[in-house]
């Protein structure tokens, strides 16, 4: 489709939050154009092949908060989509032994009764706790956070929805919400278990993606982030997209293309163009301008208004606080080519957890410690480590009889300490090497031969996930998901609901409410609320909501 000097909107980025947003406008009538400044689409969401014959997912590498009533909307299967899921997991010790998180209760009960049986009674009423936050918060979703201090009918009516949710849940129950969303993952595991191993596998999705320790207040709401998806039904369960990630923002890029949009790849947005507080298009790196009286941004809330919009156009207060806003790089990615399947000595024979997410980190004071190397500005000396082997389920990724390895490593800085100073271009090739060898050495607890396997090794650094995706300091929820920086408070106080001081001008991203994760949440949340704001102006009328 050949390219026009003006849309009725543009989205800057093709991640799969503006892809998605993109989708939702082009289907109520609009002319879209998404510019991006890759030669690909997905953002993080993205399947790459950097070695012959092999399919990394990038940057994320599987999927569960993906939101059912999205994929309906926007009919994913049949452009393409379909998640497989996987069952269980397992945290490998360097005595040889393990635990196995099995998704089967009565197979997961005595396992866990292997390592202590009070544990193994114990899981039932914790995993009760957490499937009540999830009840409580999922509905939120898809909901715009309301302003407080409005007194709009929508706000009000939004805030009654969030008090009725509250009085429901009970003076005692909502005590322990209100409790749970501020205190550590650390912490909640603590008043449930008492085995270090249990522990510290229950731990991880608590500290994925932040910039803060198993042990530091808001930790429990990002295991709660992590547990709020499901596969076919299954609340908390995770699965691969076929194909990688990047299937999920190729279905709905190919959606987004089959209701008229257009994408522009290429070229990245230089500038965000306003004019008397009203925005009027975007300037390409390239030189090229498109105007739109609609723009929604799907870069963070920062790379947005720091970078890309001028300063003078916006308040003072505005600027000051997004400069406050707290995104804190902490995370590395290994993927990796195998010639075959690594061997797993401690694992049975057929073991079943293999095929889930594994991991090496023994207690919660381990990782804490990690925490610690992190805040000292280096990657640390015993990581967290999340891999997976995805090919084993879905065998697109990687030839026959080979294998593909993602792994997600916590704690890595993005300023990075090297003589004394702390900068995010101290990552250079001997830093990767270096912390890819340290990750190897963790890798090696669950299966020895890891270094005789590998063909390849893409190696990616906080920096590397800014350069080549766009996320400030390689943060990949584009913003901490502390409480400070949750609903009404996301991205900023008064800027909840995907507008900004810029009349026209809409954030879709993760920067904006409920948060990251390949989730799609944002990117809908902001295209019905553009539909709501901008249909008395546009042809989209009779598609407010």
């Amino acid at each position: 489709m050949s390219l026009k000097s003006s849309y009725d909107a543009i989205v800057v980025g093709a991640g799969h939050n503006g892809l998605t947003a993109a989708a939702y406008l082009a289907r109520a009538g609009l002319q879209v154009l998404v510019v991006e400044k890759n030669d690909w689409i997905g953002g993080a969401a993205v399947s790459r092949s950097l070695h012959e014959g092999w399919t990394y997912s990038n940057c994320s590498y599987v999927c569960s908060l993906l939101r059912r009533e999205i994929a309906r909307d926007l009919d994913l299967p049949k452009y393409g989509l379909q998640v497989i899921p996987y069952e269980g997991g397992a945290t490998f010790t360097q005595d040889g032994d393990y635990f196995a998180y099995y998704s089967e209760k009565n197979a997961l009960k005595r396992e866990m009764a292997r390592h202590c049986p009070r544990d193994a009674d114990a899981y039932q009423a914790y995993n009760q706790a957490i499937m009540r936050q999830c009840r409580f918060i999922r509905p939120f979703l898809l909901r715009d956070a309301p302003d407080p201090t409005s007194m709009r009918p929508r706000d009000l009516g939004e805030m009654a929805y969030l008090v009725k949710k509250a009085h429901g849940l009970g003076k005692k129950e909502l005590g322990e919400t209100l409790r749970f969303w501020t205190m550590s993952i650390g912490d909640f595991l603590d008043e449930y278990f008492e085995n270090d191993l249990i522990k510290a596998h229950l731990a991880g999705p608590g500290i994925i993606g932040t910039g803060l320790g198993v042990y530091s207040p808001g930790t429990a709401y990002v295991l709660l982030h992590h547990y709020m998806g499901d596969i076919d039904g299954g609340i908390g369960a995770w699965g691969f997209a076929r194909g990688g990630m990047g299937a999920i923002s190729n279905a709905i890029g190919a959606c987004f293309e089959d209701h008229g949009g257009t994408i522009h790849k290429g070229a990245g947005v230089e500038e965000i163009l306003t004019k008397n507080g009203q925005v009027v298009g975007v300037a390409l790196e390239d030189g090229k301008e498109f105007y739109a009286p609609i723009v929604a941004s799907n870069m963070d809330v920062k790379r947005t208004f720091l970078e890309h919009v001028d300063r003078y156009a916006l308040p003072l207060d505005f600027t000051k606080a997004v400069e406050r806003f707290k995104i804190r790089g902490s995370s590395a990615k290994l993927n990796l080519s195998l010639d075959r399947l690594p061997e797993f000595p401690a694992a049975p024979e057929h073991a079943s957890f293999i095929r889930g997410d594994m991991h090496t980190s023994e207690s919660l004071w381990e990782l804490e410690r990690a925490y610690d190397d992190w805040k000292n500005g280096t990657w640390s000396e015993k990581p967290y480590i999340d891999m997976l082997i995805p090919s084993q389920i879905d065998p697109t990724m990687a030839p026959p009889g080979s294998h593909m390895m993602t792994v997600f490593v916590q704690y890595a800085p993005y300023d990075l300490a090297v003589d004394g100073t702390r900068a995010g271009r101290n990552w250079d090739d001997a830093h990767r090497k270096a912390m890819a060898d340290t990750v190897l050495d963790q890798i090696a607890i669950a299966c020895p031969d890891i270094r005789d396997r590998v063909l390849h090794m893409e190696v990616r650094s906080p920096l590397e996930l800014e350069n080549e995706v766009g996320l400030t300091e390689g943060n990949i929820f584009q913003g901490e998901l502390t409480f400070d920086q949750l609903f009404f408070n996301r991205p900023l106080p008064g800027y909840s609901q995907y507008d900004t001081p810029i009349k026209g001008l809409y954030m879709c991203g993760s920067s904006a409410h409920p948060g990251g994760g390949v989730m799609g949440a944002p990117g809908a949340n902001a295209a019905r609320a553009i539909i709501r704001r901008e249909a008395k102006h546009t042809r989209m009328k009779g598609y407010a909501a």
